[in-house]
């Protein structure tokens, strides 16, 4: 068994291949998209990315498991070696020429979440980290902001499009978080929303409704940085369940106060 820095170079280097492809690549014009659900679209750029991916992942380590779309524990238990991909984090603004979106991989070793990269596409910056062996762009490493006021912090979000019944919630939510930070960001791309939380970009982030694939190697950034991601009960287990917290360990214990009570 290769160890998690290998694991992270072998994902770096498709991610790198996959992220070559999507600038390459001509946006598919609107009456091509495919709707996978209300707001969701797919195209055939997603899926000529992912079969990338997929491809390098598995000729790099045989035997592996490639999780997209799905994900069940029963499913992460069937190889020791499980990758959990977005080839395209940010569809939608990869289809409107807007310039935030990225390739997410994270990789777990015998159901423990244990390496990530997320490479922002635009910038061509590649995010990586490791089980106890950091979080880095680049030679820098990363550690989350030190900043613990509520007023002073910049708060990441997603808008809960994929399940419209959560909306209220949500809203309920945003409202009391935006009185009492200085101000919200909401650019489209949770891996990259997680990598800049990483970074001490933002001080927080949280989002309802997120699959695996979105969140899986921004958690191992985040947690190699100093930094925290929980469900909004405060539970580790987050790539089984959507709704996810994330900041410094003070933004994030308001973060989860300020989530409970609404």
């Amino acid at each position: 068994m290769r160890d998690y820095k290998d694991l992270v170079k072998i994902a770096a280097a498709a991610a790198q291949g996959a992220a070559e492809y999507l600038r390459a690549a001509t946006r598919p014009g609107w009456q091509t998209w495919t709707e996978k659900s209300q707001h969701d679209f797919v195209t055939d750029v997603d899926r000529g990315c992912e079969a990338l991916i997929v491809e390098q992942l598995q000729r790099s380590v045989p035997g592996s498991l490639v999780v997209g779309e799905e994900l069940t524990p029963t499913l992460v238990a069937q190889a020791d070696v499980v990758w959990i991909v977005d080839p395209l984090d940010g569809t939608t603004n990869f289809l409107h020429g807007y310039p935030e979106y990225s390739v997410s991989i994270g990789c777990v070793v015998r159901g423990v979440l244990c390496a990530g990269v997320v490479h922002d596409v635009p910038k061509d910056v590649v995010y990586r980290a490791w089980r106890g062996g950091g979080s880095w762009m680049g030679n820098t490493r990363l550690q989350v902001s030190s900043v613990t006021e509520p007023k002073r912090a910049l708060i990441a979000t997603g808008f809960p499009f994929r399940q419209l019944g959560t909306l209220e919630t949500y809203l309920r939510q945003f409202a009391a978080i935006t009185r009492s930070v200085s101000g919200i960001r909401r650019a489209g791309s949770a891996a990259l929303d997680l990598a800049h939380v990483a970074a001490g970009h933002f001080e927080a982030f949280w989002e309802m409704g997120l699959g695996p694939w979105d969140i899986a190697a921004g958690v191992v950034l985040i947690r190699e940085a100093g930094g925290l991601v929980t469900r909004f009960d405060g539970n580790e287990d987050v790539l089984n369940h959507g709704d996810i917290a994330a900041g410094n360990p003070a933004m994030h214990a308001w973060l989860l106060k300020t989530l409970r009570i609404m």
